[in-house]
């Protein structure tokens, strides 16, 4: 399912706003795109979307500034001790009176080393961790919404496919009668003004021909599945695989009869229940 979801927070010095889209996509895809300095908190930010989301393809984005930089100071001791030597020296050679004070000597560059932070620390983590836990709710909240839209259209498609299955049911016992009829037909045609063929042969052609025909236990693994695919929306959660599985086995059932009916009105109808099916499969592609 589609969605988007964006978080922002200003603490300590730290601005930190988190950007999360998904699409449709039959497994779950992510592509984070964090700052640098922020790319060893991967593996955690991969565990909170994956803990709410488990199909579609999903891009984070992470951007960080810090608005005050913390930074470190320190002293090159080393530098230090080259300036005094090197003055003590100068001062001798000129023949003056050494008067370095430290404070001057701390002056010179080099001496006093700034390093800026770079790497966040464990507050800074929880901030941005927290950042992208609220983006990542807003993505579930619109995609659940969502959802509500696509089971309404699923619950259509299944009504649909459940119609179409009946007026197939409906149907069968007159093609096996029509059939029939077209046997005794073509018998007659054959034998002309000779002696008729008993009965029993034909009856037992009859028998032959209705189980030839016979999609009983087709038009029932439908139904059931049908039963399966309203208790699965009833349910609710994680059921995308498992209706998508459903939607297979629904071509599975439609196709069988369709190869076994030789017979105008049922292939029409095939083809209606496959366009139904092929409906819900679609949005089917799109259930978490």
């Amino acid at each position: 399912m589609t969605g988007f979801g964006a978080a922002s927070s200003e603490r300590d010095g730290l601005s930190v706003r988190v950007e999360v889209r998904s699409v449709n996509h039959r497994h779950l895809q992510s592509k984070l795109r964090l700052p640098p300095e922020c790319q060893y908190l991967e593996p955690e930010v991969e565990a909170i979307l994956r803990k709410r989301v488990s199909r579609g393809s999903v891009s984070l984005t992470a951007t960080i500034v810090r608005l005050e930089t913390a930074a470190t100071v320190s002293f090159d001791i080393d530098v230090a001790r080259s300036y005094h030597k090197k003055l003590a020296k100068l001062a001798r050679e000129l023949g003056v009176e050494a008067g370095l004070e430290l404070e001057s000597l701390v002056a010179l560059p080099g001496v006093l080393v700034t390093r800026a932070q770079s790497d966040p620390d464990e507050r800074e983590a929880k901030i941005i961790l927290k950042a992208v836990g609220e983006a990542v709710a807003q993505l579930v909240t619109m995609r659940e919404a969502e959802g509500g839209s696509l089971a309404r259209d699923l619950e259509k498609n299944a009504t649909a496919v459940e119609r179409t299955v009946g007026r197939i049911e409906k149907r069968m016992p007159r093609v096996v009668k029509d059939h029939y009829a077209a046997l005794k037909r073509r018998v007659a045609e054959l034998i002309g003004d000779a002696r008729p063929g008993p009965d029993p042969d034909l009856a037992r052609e009859l028998a032959l021909l209705a189980d030839r025909l016979d999609v009983s236990e087709e038009i029932a693994r439908l139904k059931s599945h049908l039963e399966q695919l309203s208790t699965l929306l009833a349910k609710g959660g994680t059921v995308g695989r498992q209706l998508d599985f459903l939607a297979q086995e629904f071509f599975r059932e439609a196709n069988t009869i369709g190869s076994k009916c030789n017979d105008a009105q049922v292939a029409h109808l095939v083809v209606q229940l496959k366009t139904s099916i092929e409906r819900l499969r679609e949005q089917v592609q799109n259930v978490e």
